[in-house]
């Protein structure tokens, strides 16, 4: 078995392995749906994770609706049929006794090979395939040396193809301008002199000898690997050694969950140390402002490009005469050279408003168990501020102690106010990015 499918002329994108929940966000208790390259599936859990079509075979209802039973089994909510880890259907209840419509192939759900690595749930994109677990795509230095990152770690539901996302991670020249004022500054815009080192069907390895800040952090080496993983790897006297990592999953055409990694090897403890106490949901908030720096003008740059002929004309489309654009080049060079499409002979949806574009509920939230609950808290402690808010200023109209009952009520509306203001960042993104501040 090899990634992307047998044909060495073509990468089918429905034979690899993709990302799609941190393993901590998953609830063990309920199903939970996906759509992976435009295919419903259901990921749920009886002691290991499974992954099967999100279809009952017997009247298409969607399985993610069901429940897991007393059994451990998986049941379908619309007739109770129930199904083990290996899609084999257990009880039909609609079935006389003695008999044998659940033993058919007929009656079994669709199986996709499921298996966690570094925190990731992975899912094979190809169902009824026994995929071969050492082609999950991970980063190896992560898995060798382990307990020595520190590391954060994001996603997203983004508004534009993972295709879009790797070309825009990939480049590094961006950075300054996109991101200043949030991770970048214009000051530090410079030539950008890439190589590409080794090339292939598997991806490509690229290297920046003078690396970012005009050289001040060190050379970069990128790796991308097919069809949905790219890092940089940069090590710098200041901050050790440090990966951006990027995974881009095919959600629909024109939608994709990014998983971004920030794995940090410091060379002191001090800093290791903020990082590990630093609040998950706070450092979402954080990377979900930078995420949307560039996601209004990527959704509609996607749509130009595929206008104007996609990958097959990019060199008529993009205007690309610096070595800064090499890997963007190289990337659509490898959709070309292998005729990759996760979504052949399908059109990009209507462009969305900039207020669904930076919708961070439904992007995210709901659907990270940090920030999920981090919200819970602030909507609970909101209710216990007002309430007491309330309290504390008739009871200054009653009794004695007004100063003091006036001030503590005052105090806990100001928290109120405040608690309230977080909230909405955890529904929707800035309008104006900070790059066009002042």
């Amino acid at each position: 078995m090899t990634v992307g499918g047998a044909n060495p002329g073509v990468f089918d994108c429905q034979e690899a392995w993709y990302p799609v929940f941190y393993e901590r966000d998953l609830d063990r208790s309920r199903p939970q749906r996906f759509v992976l390259l435009g295919q419903p599936v259901v990921i749920w859990w009886d002691g290991q994770w499974n992954t099967f079509t999100d279809r009952c075979p017997h009247r298409l209802a969607s399985l993610s609706e069901g429940r897991i039973n007393e059994e451990g089994k998986l049941e379908c909510p619309y007739h109770g049929w129930s199904f083990d880890r290996s899609g084999q259907c257990l009880h039909i209840p609609q079935q006389l006794p003695g008999g044998d419509a659940h033993t058919s192939r007929r009656a079994c759900a669709q199986v996709h090979s499921t298996k966690v690595k570094q925190g990731l749930v992975f899912v094979y994109g190809k169902a009824g395939v026994e995929a071969d677990p050492a082609l999950i795509p991970i980063v190896p230095v992560i898995e060798e040396e382990s307990d020595s990152w520190v590391c954060i770690d994001t996603f997203r539901d983004l508004p534009y193809d993972a295709f879009t996302l790797l070309e825009n991670v990939l480049d590094s020249s961006h950075l300054p301008f996109t991101h200043h004022r949030s991770v970048g500054n214009r000051a530090n815009a410079g030539p950008v002199e890439l190589k590409v080192l080794q090339s292939d069907r598997n991806g490509f390895i690229g290297f920046w000898q003078e690396g970012p800040r005009q050289g001040k952090l060190g050379s970069q080496t990128t790796h991308f690997i097919a069809p949905n993983l790219m890092w940089h790897d940069l090590t710098s006297q200041q901050f050790g050694r440090t990966l951006t990592v990027v995974y881009a999953t095919p959600i629909e055409k024109g939608r994709c969950r990014l998983f971004a990694r920030f794995p940090f090897k410091f060379p002191s403890v001090l800093p290791r140390l903020v990082f590990r106490l630093t609040p998950r949901w706070l450092s979402h908030l954080g990377q979900n402002a930078i995420l949307e720096d560039d996601q209004i003008f990527l959704h509609h740059q996607e749509r130009y490009f595929a206008a104007g002929g996609g990958s097959a004309a990019v060199a008529r489309s993009f205007y690309l005469p610096t070595k800064a654009d090499l890997f963007v080049l190289e990337f659509h060079q490898w959709i070309n050279n292998y005729n990759v499409d996760p979504f052949p002979s399908q059109v990009l949806p209507p462009m969305l408003s900039k207020d669904q574009l930076l919708d961070r509920y439904h992007s995210h939230t709901e659907i990270c168990a940090s920030c999920r609950g981090a919200l819970h808290n602030i909507d609970r402690l909101r209710v216990l501020c007002l309430s007491l808010a309330i309290l504390c200023l008739i009871s200054a109209i009653l009794f004695v102690a007004k100063v003091a009952l006036i001030t503590i009520g005052l105090s806990c509306l100001v928290l109120w106010l405040g608690l309230g203001k977080l909230r909405t960042k955890f529904y929707q993104g800035r309008a104006v990015p900070p790059r066009n501040l002042g």
